[in-house]
């Protein structure tokens, strides 16, 4: 027999072709078959077969997964996400005059270099979170094997072996989820960061980006928040008491828990002298830290006005790594004014909004229903009611751009469309008047009339060209209000026809951003024509001495009243000087509200807020007309039908006084001052004596 080389050292036999298999034997002078084989002839071990190929195979393997990982972290864990802060930068609000208003998000300072900071900001970070940090690769076994002993002898959690790469890892890249699968992935990011980053760079970047309380995020950020001063400028304590909110910040924030962050500036600077970082005498030295003393905050983090221009100020700021300050068009003044006029308009359970803007669109005031606080629902922009007669506005620019002037008569009586009969409020129809008179007593039959003559479409035209983006049934009943606006968008149709161009976008950021030529080409201002605009503003004037006189100012005013069926919604919309100012009045859950017309209440905030707005004179009188209309309310019948009583009744001997909400008060009349007594009044003298 003989070894095979080329067999793996298997043991050949030598036969004849039809002998029997059988080993060839030694020369022994005796073979017993019980006898064991002599120790030089025992089987040969066999060796394991390594193939060259195989090897191959597993090299290519390795290389394939290892460029797979790489791709799959510069995708999924680009370089740049861990300079990026870990949640939306603060943006604050300011006025028109560069007054802050609102703040929205977190506090986030610029990135802070940690080669530039003292070596006691440094210090403390690694003393308290990774002591080894420039000696491991990302991961710590001595670390994980410290906090797992920790933890065995405690019985639960009570210390974690994460490196300060693997927390920038997590904090920059993965949720805060507690599965294996994102454990392994935090582990690779840490590598994948540790072989591309520098250990400062490494550093720095956890700096400026971990959570220290109180809404504040980043190194820079927390030592301005806290104490007053750079970074660069800490002490050792300062530094300590930073590192020590990590654990727990919003629990430890010094702020609102001193006492607690002291504790734990004590246990860092422990760690610190434990370390080597710090001398015993050093860390004995060290004194407990006091907070700056901040001001309470008067910021609010939302309005109505805020939550609304919050987000075109987020896309003008654009891609914010730090605060930014976004001014805005609110005018504080004017703000002021409408929430105290809202407040005083004596609404019981019902809510009210209102916009004010300049006629070019910039919103200078925004109230969205009674108290922000507990209800932000924004009624101005939010929500979408009948508008009631304001509609009219698109109604009757129709029939002036179908060649018709306020002159135009028009037919106030009775009729029926397709089986739809309109009724005027008051059941009163006039017959044959003007188109000026109809505007002014808000005729219904005349408006459904003016629907079906113009043309539903030309209607709905009329309302898109002013800015009406919301659904507008094609029905004549469009005509009377049956389709939802909401008190923003109807404002700035207003807008439209008080500025004479159209349409008028409304905006709160002072700074508007240019439109795509794409844009300015389909979205461009139009000018309407002097004889429309000039007509309109006439049968708007007309309605302010009609339906809204409780509107009427000592200054031209313009304006449409507006109600819904029972009273549900109530608005007034006008203007006057360079405000356009829009009032709606209403319950929530679109109950009526018996008696409300847009006449009353919001006519009188309306005017309230104009007088207060211009520095006007208030009106001793409204003017007086001869129709009498619902949508004037009770301060319009009282004008229009005691009113010329009053003279007939204070020649009879009594004094009337109507008060500006319609009340009337009876004034006693002073009595005349005695006569002055004369001497032969008190001694009569009698020429004639009596007989």
């Amino acid at each position: 027999m003989r070894p095979d080389p080329f067999d793996g050292g298997r043991i050949r036999y030598n036969h004849a072709p039809g002998e029997q298999h059988r080993p060839a034997m030694p020369d022994f002078d005796a073979w017993r078959d019980d006898a064991p084989p002599p120790p030089e002839l025992a089987p040969a071990r066999r060796l394991p077969r390594i193939s060259t190929r195989w090897i191959m195979r597993g090299l290519g393997a390795f290389v394939i997964l290892l460029v797979l990982t790489i791709a799959w972290l510069a995708i999924t864990a680009p370089l740049s996400q861990s300079l990026k802060p870990p949640t939306p930068p603060s943006i604050t609000l300011t006025a028109a005059d560069g007054t802050p208003i609102a703040r929205r998000g977190a506090i986030i300072g610029k990135p802070v270099d940690a080669a530039q900071l003292p070596a006691h900001v440094r210090e403390a970070f690694m003393a308290i979170e990774d002591r080894r940090f420039y000696s491991h690769w990302g991961i710590d076994p001595r670390g994980i094997a410290r906090a797992a002993w920790a933890n065995l002898g405690s019985g639960g959690v009570r210390q974690g072996g994460s490196t300060i790469t693997q927390q920038l890892a997590k904090n920059a890249f993965l949720d805060s989820d507690r599965t294996a699968a994102r454990k392994i992935r935090e582990v690779f990011i840490a590598f994948w960061l540790e072989a591309w980053l520098s250990k400062d760079e490494i550093l720095s970047r956890y700096l400026s980006n971990v959570y220290f309380g109180d809404n504040v995020y980043g190194l820079r950020a927390a030592s301005k928040h806290y104490f007053g001063r750079e970074p660069e400028k800490m002490n050792i304590g300062q530094a300590a008491m930073l590192a020590g909110l990590v654990k727990a910040p919003s629990r430890l924030a010094p702020t609102s828990n001193l006492k607690g962050a002291r504790e734990r500036q004590a246990v860092v600077v422990a760690a610190m002298v434990d370390a080597g970082f710090l001398t015993k005498a050093q860390g004995a030295d060290v004194q407990p830290q006091r907070v700056k003393t901040r001001p309470a905050q008067t910021l609010p983090t939302g309005t109505y006005f805020a939550d609304w221009v919050l987000p075109d100020a987020r896309d003008q700021a654009g891609e914010v790594q730090t605060e930014a300050t976004v001014r805005t068009t609110l005018d504080r003044g004017l703000q002021r004014t409408a929430e105290r006029v809202i407040r005083q308009a004596g609404l019981r359970q019902a809510q009210a909004a209102l916009v004010a803007m300049r006629r070019n669109g910039e919103v200078v005031a925004m109230v969205g229903g009674r108290d922000y606080k507990k209800s932000p629902f924004n009624r101005a922009v939010q929500a979408k009611r009948q508008p009631g007669s304001t509609f009219k506005l698109f109604v009757y620019l129709a029939a002036l751009r179908a060649g018709m002037s306020p002159d135009t008569m028009v037919d106030d009586s009775r009729v029926e469309i397709a089986g739809w009969s309109p009724k005027n409020d008051d059941n009163r129809y006039l017959g044959e008047i003007t188109l000026q008179r109809a505007f002014q007593r808000s005729s219904n039959v005349v408006a459904a009339r003016l629907t079906q003559e113009v043309g539903v479409r030309n209607v709905i035209r009329a309302a898109r060209d002013l800015g009406i983006s919301t659904p507008i049934a094609n029905e004549a009943t469009i005509g009377l209000g049956t389709s939802e606006v909401s008190l923003l968008e109807l404002t700035a149709a207003f807008a439209g026809v008080a500025d004479g161009r159209y349409p008028v976008q409304p905006h709160g950021l002072r700074n508007v951003a240019d439109k795509s030529w794409y844009q300015a080409l389909t979205d461009g201002q139009r000018t309407l024509p002097s004889r429309i605009h000039d007509d309109m503003l006439t049968l708007l004037a007309a309605s302010v001495r009609g339906t809204g006189r409780a509107a009427a100012l000592s200054v031209d005013a313009y304006g449409k009243t507006g109600t819904s069926q029972s009273g549900r919604d109530a608005w007034f919309i006008g203007f006057a000087g360079d405000l356009v100012v829009g009032v709606w009045v209403g319950n929530d859950d679109n109950t009526p509200n018996p008696g409300l017309h847009g006449g009353g209440i919001p006519a009188q905030i309306w005017r309230n807020f104009m007088v207060s707005a211009l520095d006007l004179a208030p009106v001793v009188k409204a003017p007086v007309v001869e129709d009498v209309d619902p949508e004037a309310g009770l301060v319009g019948v009282i004008e229009n039908e005691i009113a010329p009583a009053v003279g007939r009744l204070e020649g009879l001997g009594v004094d009337l006084e109507i008060g500006p909400d319609g009340s009337i008060n009876v004034r006693q009349p002073e009595p005349p001052p005695p006569p002055r007594l004369r001497r032969e009044d008190v001694e009569p003298v009698f020429e004639d004596e009596p007989q």
